[in-house]
């Protein structure tokens, strides 16, 4: 009996790591082992929605070892007095498949109580869309930062714990709203709420952004390229090769966008903003312009800019921006429509300057610059529009 259940436990540990493996070669776990930090990744493609890797990090923060996680749902570290909101809002996020950050109680093997700053994001197939995995980063928060939230009582826990049992159905994975489902019944008193610092909130991040970076090189080996956005390549208008050619000519950093299809998505990125960001193009064509948002990024910034856009009127705005590897840059932002030859909107174009960055702006001011680019976008779609040159002809 002990010689079956261990076989049984070991073809179950083999299933899991090839979760990992058969996307991202038999090299990757090797790789994020060496990788700081507490966090683990989960498959919504499998019954329970499991953890199928757990950090050396995570073992050291929960005091679980590896083998007493893996198989199991990330529930496991929520006991009595974790906040049902919170686990509302990981569920929804987790559905949307959308990137969360929530400050939330968790608990250790012994049962003691922890807060950490967590954070979910799923990883996405880069030709496809589909969410292969979801990453859950653990970041404790220091007592310092408690404070005293006095509005909290049984009546809200309950309501919550009905929200967070509201069952929907995620569209590529049907078992991934199982994730991060309490069931724990374990009573302890609740501890003063902690707030994440912006230190906790990068940091989280930055680890976060070296897990993509492993994932995304090691599933080059498999031709399963991955990444940390949903990037719908698939159905957006390749442009045309002279269009490329007169857009790669202007040295700025700069994408095109397209208003007119779903989720405005990019079509065009410049040389100087792939450098700017850290992204590859395969990684950003398609996908939105939010991608470059994170903690700390100013919401009524974002809806001034979508406001101008409705309004078809350029903007210039100052915004806290990401690049791939985490990093912050002060943004100062050019969003200007650009008109086809019938003086229609085809495309806006979003001209990105680091602002601590020591540039040659050939004595104009930063914001003349920036038109300059605007206006050699401008020329050269309605130079090309006028003959129809805008898009490749099998379009």
């Amino acid at each position: 009996m002990e010689s079956s259940a261990l076989a049984a436990a070991e073809e179950e540990e083999r299933g899991l790591a090839a979760s990992l493996t058969a996307r991202y070669s038999d090299w990757v776990l090797e790789e994020l082992d060496e990788l700081a930090g507490s966090f683990l990744l989960t498959d919504p493609a499998m019954p329970g929605h499991p953890i199928v890797y757990a950090s050396r990090g995570l073992a050291a923060l929960t005091g679980y070892p590896r083998r007493d996680v893996l198989g199991r749902n990330a529930r496991l570290f929520q006991g009595a007095a974790t906040d049902r909101a919170a686990v509302a809002g990981v569920r929804e996020a987790v559905r949307a498949q959308r990137a969360h950050q929530v400050a939330i109680l968790n608990y250790r093997r012994d049962g003691s109580p922890h807060w950490v700053l967590l954070h979910v994001a799923p990883v996405f197939h880069a030709a496809d869309g589909r969410v292969l995995h979801f990453l859950a980063v653990q970041v404790p928060i220091a007592a310092a930062t408690a404070h005293r939230a006095a509005c909290r009582g049984p009546a809200v826990f309950a309501a919550c714990r009905e929200e967070a049992r509201v069952e929907e159905e995620l569209p590529c994975a049907s078992h991934a709203g199982e994730v991060f489902v309490d069931t724990d019944k374990r009573g302890l008193d609740a501890e003063e709420p902690r707030v994440a610092s912006s230190c906790d909130k990068e940091k989280a991040l930055s680890i976060a952004n070296s897990i993509f970076s492993a994932l995304n090189r090691y599933s080059k080996l498999t031709g399963l390229v991955v990444c940390g956005k949903r990037c719908k390549s698939v159905g957006i208008p390749a442009l045309s090769s002279s269009l490329n050619l007169s857009l790669g000519r202007i040295k700025q950093s700069f994408v095109l966008t397209d208003r007119h299809l779903p989720d405005m998505p990019i079509v065009y990125a410049s040389d100087a903003f792939l450098s700017l960001t850290g992204y590859s193009r395969e990684e950003i064509l398609g996908c939105n312009c939010r991608f470059l948002s994170g903690p700390g990024t100013s919401v009524e910034v974002l809806e001034e800019i979508n406001r101008n856009i409705c309004s078809e009127q350029a903007c210039t705005v100052h915004l806290l921006n990401y690049r791939k590897d985490g990093s912050a840059f002060r943004d100062l932002l050019q969003v200007s429509p650009i008109r086809n030859a019938s003086g229609k909107v085809a495309f806006h174009v979003w001209v990105h300057l680091d602002e601590s960055a020591k540039c040659d702006f050939n004595g104009l001011t930063p914001e003349i610059w920036q038109l300059g680019a605007v206006g050699a976008v401008r020329v050269a779609v309605r130079s090309l529009s006028a003959s129809g040159s805008l898009l490749r002809p099998s379009q």
